[in-house]
């Protein structure tokens, strides 16, 4: 049986205390020291795990000061401290042993845009996605590209002087950051900006740390500027952090941002920044070209950049098999088509602004008329990807290049280390062959992405760092790709800092290195801040890339088959695509409202390694635990259970703070969807609470959800006596007091009863054999989840009517458990014995030929999501959503009339929209037969998620998520506009909190066709 789980406190007396100095003075942000925070930033995106003593979220600037402050006094002076933003970074820049610094929870105000001057000024922690979305109504964007645009923070951005796609149009952070607020370590704030001399001379003439860091720095840079020139790389992509070479800038102007930038918070920490903004581009088109070799891509690019094209990326075949799996190919696929037999093993991304259509259209024909008269041998072709929305599509699918990689089966899988080298770009094909050499002698495989234009390739070989072996590889195949960046004249880190690569600085800063170290003591004499990276001082060396310690070293304990049997768990990279901070994103709702790090599904994770490895330390195997609970029973183990749950030696469990991390997890499946690496929290989520209610008692609403569609049924005899409980003050506390809430009520109509009336019979495979197979394919099984017909019967009833109409004889399924609420809640010994009788009889049906359709998307997914991960001999269960059946009939029997006048609005589910990549399209067809051009509106979750709502625990959690995202477009809707909604329980929310009754689409386009018929 699984023991308390006991996690030893990592945090000695004064960080103790530290954290209690704070709040005595004055701090009033955030302060977190439980072991789950702790776990969960101990990692970023990178290949090491470091974890802090805590964790800080100041509010303001102000907070900043106290920290610093506070750092000063005699009592804290071993406290070392790291900022950190988005925690995306690569090199481990945000990781450390002491108390972190994160901005993005709080401090994510835009505090001002200024569209005449073309400027903002912003907290750190704004997300640049988020910066420019606010931009885009001025014509105006924040020009530096990510890959993780849409979870970078400006702080972390200007930390690591980030870019990416685009950077030989528009440069680096570095170059459009007009000034910088900073806290020093003695506390001093002062904005940073370009000084002329008098101004220069005068801060110089300061006796504080302000005038210290002034004077040592213009003394550097005069000293060192001729030796500067000879050692800094001619390079688009030049040395991140103490930029030694752009103090003095060609104006005259002394700027100190130029050290700042890409120093890692190692000089000081940013509080706000005033940015240069760029205006939009009007148009933009995307070139595709397509090679049926890797190294012809990267060859051929140099031509490509010689027409002035805007920016150039390249893929190879590795990112671009693992892009077509994934939820972006449905929207691109179209653009890049097969070659037949000669597969294309690399492409070239070329991108082409203009300020009006006719300038775009020369531009374009320019290019391609260069492709047409210089036909390459590996050349295969090339596609036009015109306007905004194909083009942001082609370079989501790019950005997701990152994630992609680890999305591979095995414990091998590409990571980083060595993956943001520069080097000129006529040198890039030469070097990049010798690169695959190293890599292929060393006897690994690795993927390829990156900016070609720049010089610069993402290079990740593919490692399990479990394996002593492999470990040992990275310091070997780093020691060879310095060497060989040296030999191209480029170098280590082109894009994404040095971080614990730092040891290496030494080596590509030669004799300057000192300088450096005297610019670091001047803002940090005691080096507190991130020390060890890129320079160290007082005795304290820089960190190694085989002395900081491997998350693969601390998942070794766990071993291959468990880490395999928690759905990925184990695998996240860290890539942070869950911290999508987009309301109208479907990923991750929980992490969306609380901004809480541990409520994500990188977070959940995190802690899921961490209690599989504390599981694996007593020698316990998860899976063998489970197996025996559903053996023994649940009724034998009630004693131990309540034993377990009352004594106070349990309350130190590590156990309850994954399990409070996983209760507000609302099981939507967007992160199974939408995670590059396919993280699936509701998966392993199940499988934790079954073992963690093996433990501990259940509170009362689980046994009650979870027997919820055997339960329907009997409530609906006695409807009156139901909606009394649901519809009343007193029910309502009742229903409270077992933790449910919003609870909905039944209608007078019953779909049983109605089926009856209307002459629609039971589906059973005995009787369906004796259809001809005429009759067969005519037929169509509607299988309504437990929801729909009880609560809304009229959808299954609208679907009934539809089918007849198309000219289909409709059944409906007989009564079965469809077990998601089972598996939502753990009860997975019980859902499995429901899904595979469930299984057995719906594939009765199927294999007699007829048509399954689903009424709600999430119920009906699960049939093969849920389903297909059931263990043993695979589940068949194949049932179509709506508009996978309508788009295939309507398709055989075109029924477009054009209806004018009305708007017609779907609002998907969130789980139908990450999950079934295609479903929205397919909506959206389907109404193009009936001559509707439909919209899809951008939302989110809208926070029921199934029972999820109705839990009063949850509740405050789900209205936050409603007036985030659906709130807006509900309340926006005209007089005759139709308003859809394909999910049961957002139909419900949006009843309970706006007293709004949607329809379902099967309900409109049955009266659409009835008016064309």
């Amino acid at each position: 049986m699984i023991p308390c789980l006991d996690r030893p406190a990592s945090i000695a007396d004064a960080p103790v205390s530290f954290s209690e100095r704070l709040i005595e003075a004055g701090f009033r942000g955030d302060i977190e020291t439980r072991a789950a925070s702790r776990t969960v930033y101990a990692t970023d995106n990178s290949i090491y795990q470091v974890e802090p003593q805590a964790i800080v979220f100041p509010r303001d600037a102000e907070d900043m000061q106290i920290i610093a402050r506070t750092l000063s006094e005699p009592a804290f002076l071993t406290i070392v401290i790291a900022p950190r933003g988005g925690g995306t970074g690569t090199n481990g820049q945000a990781l450390t042993d002491g108390v972190v610094v994160d901005c993005s929870r709080h401090m994510n105000r835009i505090l001002e845009i200024d569209p005449m001057r073309r400027t903002a000024c912003v907290e750190a922690g704004v997300v640049k996605d988020q910066l420019n979305r606010e931009l885009k109504p001025h014509g105006l964007f924040f020009a530096p590209e990510l890959s993780t645009s849409n979870r970078a923070t400006i702080g972390g951005m200007i930390s690591t002087d980030a870019c990416g796609q685009g950077s030989c149009l528009y440069g680096k952070t570095s170059n459009h950051v007009l000034g910088l607020r900073v806290v020093l370590t003695d506390g001093s704030d002062f904005w940073s900006r370009p000084l002329e001399n008098a101004e220069l001379t005068e801060i110089c003439a300061r006796d504080d740390r302000i005038g210290e860091v002034h004077r040592i720095v213009e003394r550097i840079t005069w000293e060192t500027q001729e030796r500067v020139a000879e050692v800094f790389p001619n390079l688009n992509r030049y040395m991140t952090g103490y930029d030694l070479a752009h103090v003095r800038r060609q104006d005259g102007f002394f700027d100190l941002n130029a050290v700042l930038c890409g120093s890692e918070g190692t000089l000081a920490l940013i509080a706000e920044a005033e940015l240069n903004l760029m205006p939009l581009p009007a148009e933009v088109a995307l070139i595709n070209v397509r090679y049926s070799d890797f190294n012809a891509a990267l060859e051929d690019a140099r031509n490509l950049v010689s027409l002035g094209v805007a920016s150039i990326e390249t893929v190879d075949e590795k990112v671009l098999d693992l892009a077509k799996g994934d939820i972006v190919w449905n929207a691109i696929g179209r653009f890049f088509p097969s070659d037949g037999e000669r597969a294309a093993n690399g492409i070239n991304i070329v991108e082409i602004l203009a300020g009006g259509p006719d300038e775009l259209e020369q531009k374009i024909a320019e290019v391609a008329t260069t492709l047409e008269a210089r036909p390459g041998a590996n050349r295969l072709g090339f596609t036009v990807a015109r306007g905004h929305a194909d083009a942001e599509a082609i370079w989501t699918m790019r950005k997701r290049a990152v994630g992609l990689l680890g999305n591979v089966e095995g414990s091998i899988r590409p990571v980083p280390f060595v993956e943001d080298t520069a080097v000129p770009p006529e040198h890039l094909a030469a070097y990049i062959r010798e690169f695959r050499d190293l890599l292929d002698r060393a006897g690994v495989s690795y993927g390829m992405f990156g900016h070609v234009d720049a010089g610069v390739l993402h290079v990740r070989p593919a490692l399990d760092l479990v394996r002593p072996d492999h470990t040992a590889l990275v310091r070997q195949i780093s020691d060879e790709v310095v060497a060989l960046t040296r030999k191209y004249g480029g170098v280590l880190w082109g894009e994404h800092g040095k971080g614990v690569r730092s040891e290496y600085v030494p080596e590509f800063f030669g004799d300057l290195y000192p300088c450096l170290q005297d610019i670091k003591r001047g803002f940090d004499p005691q080096n507190r801040l991130n020390p060890g990276k890129i320079t160290s001082i007082n005795g304290r060396p820089l960190l190694k890339i085989d002395e900081v310690p491997l998350r693969g070293g601390f998942d070794r304990i766990i071993g291959h088959e468990i880490r395999a049997a928690f759905d990925n768990a184990a695998y996240c990279n860290g890539n942070g695509a869950c911290f999508d901070f987009d309301e109208t994103s479907p990923m991750c709702p929980s992490y969306k409202a609380t901004r809480d790090r541990r409520q994500s599904p990188k977070g959940r994770a995190s802690l899921m390694r961490e209690w599989l490895r504390m599981l694996a330390e007593k020698n316990i195997d998860p899976r063998r635990e489970a197996e025996g609970l559903r053996k023994a029973g649940r009724l034998w183990q009630l004693p131990r259970r309540i034993v377990n749950s009352f004594s106070p030696v349990n309350a130190g469990d590590f156990s309850h703070e994954v399990k409070a991390a996983m209760d507000s997890c609302l099981a939507c499946k967007a992160c199974a969807g939408q995670c590059p690496i396919k993280v699936s929290v509701p998966s392993f989520r199940a499988k934790f609470l079954e073992i963690y209610h093996g433990r501990y008692l259940r509170p009362l609403k689980d046994p009650l959800v979870a027997s919820i569609e055997t339960m329907l049924p009997m409530m609906a005899r006695v409807r009156p006596l139901y909606n009394l409980v649901a519809g009343t003050v007193p029910g309502k506390a009742l229903t409270r007091l077992a933790g449910l809430t919003a609870l909905p009520h039944l209608p007078a109509v019953s779909l049983p009863k109605e089926a009856r009336r209307l002459g629609v019979a039971i589906a059973h495979a005995e009787d369906l054999t004796r259809f001809s197979n005429a009759k067969l394919s005519r037929t169509v099984v509607f299988v309504p989840d437990v929801f729909t017909s009880y609560f809304d019967p009229d959808v299954a009833l609208a679907a009934i009517s539809l089918a007849r109409k198309l000219g289909y004889e409709p059944l409906l399924a007989a009564p079965h458990i469809n077990g998601k609420a089972l598996h939502v809640h753990g009860y997975l010994g019980r859902f499995e014995r429901a899904a595979r009788g469930t299984s057995v009889y719906l594939k009765g049906l199927t294999d007699l030929g007829v048509t399954l359709v689903g009424i709600d998307p999430s119920m009906t997914l699960a049939f093969r999501s849920e389903y297909s991960a059931v263990p043993g001999k695979p589940l068949g269960a194949d049932v179509a959503l709506p508009q996978e059946w309508l788009a295939n009939v309507l398709a055989e029997q075109p029924l477009a009339k054009s209806i004018e006048g009305i708007r017609y609005t779907l609002m998907p589910h969130c789980t139908e929209r990450t999950n079934a990549p295609a479903a929205i399209g397919q909506w959206k067809a389907v109404f193009a037969q009936l001559g509707i051009e439909l919209a899809v509106a951008e939302t989110g979750c809208c926070g029921m998620a199934g029972t999820f709502g109705h839990e009063t625990r949850n509740r405050r959690l789900s209205k936050a998520l409603y007036e985030m995202s659906w709130k807006s477009p509900i309340a926006g809707r005209q007089k005759g506009d139709v308003v859809m909604v394909t999910g049961y329980s957002c139909r419900s929310q949006v009843k309970t909190l706006d007293a709004v009754g949607l329809e379902h689409p099967l309900q409109v386009i049955e009266r659409l066709v009835n008016f064309k018929v």
